[in-house]
């Protein structure tokens, strides 16, 4: 292996660390950083800092805010008599884009599995289910991906809250299977929103 400063190595290394940045990608980014102005980098620093020490849960939904409660939930102008749940904060992020809904969330922070050992006591399905008995909830649409996890999670779901007697949607076919909500496109994921179909 070509000898670099260990200083570069170690940016090199960190960034390789990151999910989708392979080694040569790592390279390009750490050598890129060294040429940008010093502004630029002591930025990046500075918003990485930033992340870690001013991003928090929020406590009623469990999405990643910068307040408590989060935007979305301190929202007036939000439909409190739908909830959304999500696996995780990046499906809030892909679903708002989309501008099609404007209910409430709960993210669940994974989805079951089995084989990795996640059951519905790893995630926020206590929370849910106490959430549903003080909010003034008629829909719950399961807007987990559509893989085997996720649909999984949804019918658990499903079965466990059919008896509180609102209505249980799943977001429509159309979204590709085996795919994360993060990754579909605006249009695919508003149709999918649109057609949402009942599950109980």
């Amino acid at each position: 292996m070509i000898a670099v400063a260990a200083p570069i190595a170690n940016v090199i290394e960190a960034f390789s660390r990151l999910p989708g940045i392979g080694p040569k990608s790592a390279a390009r980014l750490a050598f890129y950083l060294l040429r940008a102005p010093e502004e630029e980098a002591t930025a990046l620093a500075d918003a990485i800092r930033e992340l870690k020490e001013r991003t928090i849960f929020c406590s009623r939904c469990f999405n990643l805010a910068e307040g408590d409660p989060c935007a979305i939930c301190a929202s007036e102008e939000r439909d409190r008599s739908i909830l959304c749940v999500v696996e995780e904060p990046s499906d809030v992020l892909a679903i708002e884009r989309t501008r099609e809904f404007r209910g409430l969330y709960h993210v669940l922070h994974g989805a079951i599995s089995p084989v990795d050992g996640i059951g519905p006591e790893q995630l926020k399905v206590g929370e849910l289910l106490a959430r549903l008995q003080v909010e003034p909830v008629q829909e719950l649409l399961l807007a987990t991906n559509p893989n085997l996890e996720g649909e999984a999670t949804a019918m658990y779901l499903a079965r466990l809250l059919g008896p509180l007697g609102m209505r249980i949607t799943r977001l429509a076919h159309g979204l590709p299977v085996g795919g994360d909500l993060e990754y579909a496109d605006e249009v695919t994921l508003g149709r999918s929103l649109a057609g949402r179909r009942e599950m109980v």
